[in-house]
């Protein structure tokens, strides 16, 4: 199916590794010019290294630097002619419970979430209002909808910007800018293969992922692959999902329990 994304220019924070890097991927083979930053110089260029150069910008980024945002938009913009879509993606986990979690954590947390949401619309708005297919996906978690405890303020960060990203679809539309987020559940991107091996268990990783997705209540049995969550970021990018803004797509294996 042809996504009508050939030829558009779309921007990937955090597209180093992940999520990130398998969406970059995907708009790369839809025909699509991407533009995408990191904070690590040596990891972004060995992900961008084997991916089409043509049709590719990289560039060292912190989506909490309102200058180096605006920067990267704008060579973006030269090096491409504009903007079409934003994919807001940087940011992290904070695995810490009430008591562990300082001030500081907080202070942190809410910054990197809301800077790299709102540092690169800023910066791209104009771009994307000359746009006539604009559309913004805001990577986001499951944790925005049911919070947990060990990850006190990740989860309050996330239903922030859940709430933030209704607000923008309002705000945004009169201008033909769409506005959408997708809500991950467990997602393997490393990370999970780091903690098998650090774990000591004696299973195979299939076997140990089975179990893991089994305590978490996950339908599916699995974790998630982060190709299936760039399928779900395109398709919302994509001109054929003109009519969709402010609603959340959940790509979890069916460990949403919420019915909002």
């Amino acid at each position: 199916m042809d996504l009508g994304l050939a030829d558009r220019t779309v921007l990937v924070t955090g597209g180093s590794s992940g999520v990130g890097l398998a969406t970059v991927r995907a708009l790369l083979a839809e025909g699509a010019r991407v533009a995408t930053c990191g904070r690590d110089a040596g990891r972004l260029a060995r992900a961008a290294a084997p991916l089409d150069g043509d049709r590719l910008l990289t560039g060292v980024c912190d989506v909490r630097d309102p200058g180096a945002v605006r920067d990267f938009v704008r060579q973006t913009a030269d090096t491409f002619g504009g903007v079409d879509g934003l994919v807001n993606n940087a940011g992290q986990s904070r695995m810490k419970n009430l008591d562990e979690s300082t001030a500081e954590d907080w202070r942190d947390e809410l910054e990197l979430k809301f800077s790299g949401v709102l540092n690169p619309l800023h910066a791209a708005r104009p771009h994307l209002t000359a746009s006539d297919a604009a559309s913004v996906v805001n990577v986001n978690a499951v944790l925005a909808k049911q919070p947990e405890t060990r990850l006190i303020t990740t989860s309050a960060a996330r239903a922030g910007v859940l709430n933030l990203s209704k607000s923008l679809a309002t705000e945004l539309a009169p201008e033909g800018i769409r506005v959408n987020s997708v809500c991950l559940g467990l997602v393997d991107t490393g990370q999970w293969t780091r903690r098998h091996a650090a774990s000591g268990s004696g299973l195979s990783y299939e076997d140990w992922q089975a179990e893991l997705a089994a305590d978490r209540g996950i339908a599916l049995g699995r974790l998630g692959r982060a190709e299936e969550v760039a399928y779900a970021i395109t398709t919302l990018l994509s001109p054929l999902a003109s009519y969709i803004t402010g609603t959340s797509v959940d790509v979890c294996g069916g460990v949403g329990r919420s019915v909002l």
